[in-house]
């Protein structure tokens, strides 16, 4: 199985988990990604918890993706107005096998136009601030994660980790995923309709 390239956007005010919780799962499986850290330059990036990732590449020097990864966080208020990043995102996304969002990271990609006439969920806290971001595109209200083929979306930080073993599912095959889950001591959400947090936020 050829190694696929996994690039994750990195923004000022990104949300930790989104980003490394689903690269605890990638992370582990050397030989099948690679993964690579991307920004508009490259370096530091503090994420909205202040903490710092290094992001391997600028947007001009980012090699050829595989798979893309979109994170949320509070840092996307401003990223959804960031037309080089979203010009980027269209770009990129158009070359990509599968592209994912995390969160609020949703609104860059329905931002970018990629989300059109696409199955798609976020952060069930801000769903309807992502949702204004792309109307044309048919929002999940109750969703783990949405897999609409080439577009795979998830709910809220630590529904990115679920989405993540689901795409190594779809990629690598389930038992794959199951050996990562449990290395990981992570009880993994295979359902993807499982979504209390819906409810909380009184979307359903």
């Amino acid at each position: 199985m050829a190694e696929r390239t996994l690039g994750v956007v990195l923004f000022p005010g990104f949300e930790l988990l989104d980003v490394f919780g689903p690269l605890e799962a990638f992370g582990g499986l050397p030989g099948l990604f690679r993964v690579v850290l991307v920004a508009e330059q490259s370096g530091p990036v503090a994420s909205a918890q202040r903490v710092r990732a290094v992001a391997d590449h600028g947007l001009a020097d980012c090699p050829r993706l595989d798979l893309l990864l979109v994170p949320g966080g509070i840092g996307t208020r401003e990223e959804v107005e960031n037309r080089t990043l979203l010009d980027w995102l269209a770009r990129r996304a158009a070359e990509a096998e599968i592209v994912t969002s995390v969160c609020t990271g949703a609104a860059l990609l329905a931002r970018a136009g990629v989300l059109d006439g696409r199955r798609a969920t976020t952060n069930k806290a801000f769903f309807q601030w992502v949702a204004d971001h792309g109307p044309h595109v048919a929002w999940i209200k109750a969703a783990r994660w949405v897999d609409d083929g080439k577009f795979v979306t998830s709910s809220g930080v630590s529904a990115g980790i679920d989405m993540a073993l689901h795409v190594i599912a779809r990629t690598c095959g389930r038992e794959v995923s199951e050996n990562v889950a449990r290395a990981m001591e992570y009880e993994w959400h295979t359902d993807s309709d499982w979504d209390p947090f819906a409810k909380v936020w009184g979307l359903v």
